[in-house]
């Protein structure tokens, strides 16, 4: 019996990036070096693209209820785990296990993208995002993002938008 074909990327491309040329949703790459010793991915990110840090957003992953959750906030600021609850119709959010995390998104820490993840989790993206023409969010690896308008990623991504960041 033949084995079947592995399903394949697109050259060069992270699931992130196939996600968003598949939904032909127009995005920009940026890739930096990155430093394992930085304390912040996602400063990180800001300083290296010369980007404000509240228009690049980190890619979170929080229990509610039981069930995973995405969470999309500013790099400038943290979140609120009680705003995450509620924006996902739960009652309490606690911060996943990061191994669970990565095996359940298939990505790394540092590296967690909110687009093309192995299994589709609820995302909540916060409020802020809307306030931007374009945000930054994880391409999938660490020293790699993709630039996007948050309508689109909110639409890709079937996000509640709500504020769940705190400054």
């Amino acid at each position: 019996m033949p084995k079947k074909p592995k399903k394949q990327q697109q050259s060069g491309g992270t699931p992130a990036t196939v996600a968003l040329t598949t939904a032909g949703v127009p995005f920009t790459v940026h890739a930096y070096d990155h430093d394992p010793s930085h304390p912040s991915y996602g400063e990180e990110a800001a300083e290296a693209m010369g980007v404000s840090p509240d228009r690049v957003f980190k890619t979170l992953v929080a229990d509610v209820d039981g069930a995973l959750t995405v969470a999309v906030v500013p790099v400038a600021g943290s979140l609120d785990l009680k705003a995450l609850a509620t924006a996902a119709g739960g009652k309490r959010a606690a911060m996943a296990d990061p191994a669970l995390a990565e095996r359940t998104t298939g990505y790394v820490r540092g590296g967690i993208s909110p687009l093309g993840q192995r299994k589709k989790l609820p995302t909540v993206l916060d409020a802020s995002a809307s306030t931007h023409a374009t945000i930054c969010v994880s391409a999938g690896r660490r020293g790699l993002e993709v630039e996007l308008a948050p309508t689109d990623l909110a639409d890709l991504t079937k996000a509640v938008l709500a504020p769940i960041a705190r400054a």
